[in-house]
């Protein structure tokens, strides 16, 4: 039995707006497994798809959690896409031919113990990158990163890179997680690989997008929640058709999903808000930092999905884990994709931040 479904997620959107969603939907459902044919996917929905900061951020994460509500994969296929080609523009960069980002494009930000990768520059000015990355997902499927190097004045920058140069090399990673495996993140090699600065410094770390990227991360961290979610109120239902009604336990894990799920939304969508009115661009005084919202929405949003993945797990049993393919995958690739959250030392940023008085009580 398969529970996965076309059904947009609502941040913010009236239900009637959420529909134009629902054939991109469909198409990633066809797409499930089929890495390519998600890359193609991701690249024509990157054409068209909303930018943060831009007036639609509610938007462009209903459509990263609606994504990744119909396959856990697929939405972390199209997140790092998108926030590269939200980087490129708000740096100002142009790549391909015709001056439109071409090709699919990925982050690559990690760093790793007993690597580095360094940014130097050439005698007629311009960039190459040598050394190692790591955490580099579908790195030898893709076409072009932004990624993070060490420059020569010991600081970290941005750079856009071509991934087809010849002097990059992508590991194929021994990858034994049953999470996420289509999409391997393994080590990347440069050698003397040109790289076109994004912007110059340490402006890829400082500049607001950097915070609402990490927001647009937890939207997808969401959809995989509302659609664990989704399988349980599924499961009860046809208990339920079958003669066996759900006892007070299974409602009040159901109260308590629909509790989680809809405060964690209004916040995003809250965010959202103030994202495109200007409040949390932290460009002057009187606007505050995004980082700590930032820090507060994944951390919540983290802490949500393990709860709802306890209470569903627990009334579920170990059924449909055991012969559900599709329950199973959703299971497996949200509990490895959620793990990017940094979890207490996330909070201990925030703690120091609120300690110096960046708190909202």
């Amino acid at each position: 039995m398969s529970y996965s479904e076309a059904q947009p997620v609502r941040i913010s959107s009236e239900p009637a707006q959420l529909q134009a969603l629902e054939p991109v939907l469909e198409k990633v459902r066809a797409a499930v497994g089929d890495v390519p044919s998600l890359l193609t996917l991701a690249e024509d929905i990157g054409r068209t798809a909303p930018k943060p900061g831009e007036g639609n951020t509610a938007k462009l994460w209903e459509l990263l959690a609606s994504v990744t509500a119909v396959d856990v994969a697929a939405g972390r296929v199209l997140e790092p896409h998108l926030d590269a080609l939200a980087i490129l523009a708000q740096a100002g960069v142009q790549t391909g031919t015709d001056g439109e980002h071409e090709g699919t494009w990925g982050v690559f930000a990690a760093e790793g113990p007993g690597m580095k990768l360094e940014a130097k520059r050439t005698a007629n000015g311009g960039y190459v990158v040598n050394g190692s990355k790591p955490w580099c997902s579908l790195a030898a499927q893709l076409d072009g990163a932004v990624i993070t190097a060490h420059t020569e004045d010991n600081t970290r920058a941005a750079f856009a890179v071509v991934l087809k140069h010849q002097g990059v090399t992508a590991e194929t990673p021994a990858w034994t997680s049953r999470g996420l495996q289509e999409i391997p993140s393994g080590t990347v090699h440069f050698d003397q690989v040109a790289a076109q600065p994004v912007k110059q410094g340490s402006w890829y770390f400082q500049r607001p997008g950097f915070a609402w990227g990490g927001m647009g991360v937890a939207a997808c961290w969401l959809g995989g929640a509302v659609a664990v979610a989704r399988d349980y109120a599924k499961a009860l239902t046809k208990a339920a058709d079958n003669g066996r009604e759900p006892d007070q336990i299974a409602l009040a894990s159901l109260g308590e999903i629909d509790r989680i799920l809809a405060t964690t939304t209004g916040f995003l969508a809250q965010a959202a808000e103030r994202i495109d009115a200007g409040d949390l661009e932290g460009s002057d005084p009187d606007s505050p930092s995004p980082w700590p919202e930032a820090l507060r929405i994944r951390g919540t949003v983290a802490t949500a999905v393990e709860r709802v993945q306890t209470l569903v797990t627990q009334n579920l049993g170990p059924g449909p884990l055991a012969f559900d393919e599709s329950y199973g995958k959703r299971m497996a690739d949200l509990s490895l994709y959620i793990r990017q959250h940094h979890a207490m030392r996330d909070d201990a940023q925030l703690g120091a931040l609120a300690l110096k008085g960046d708190r909202r009580w």
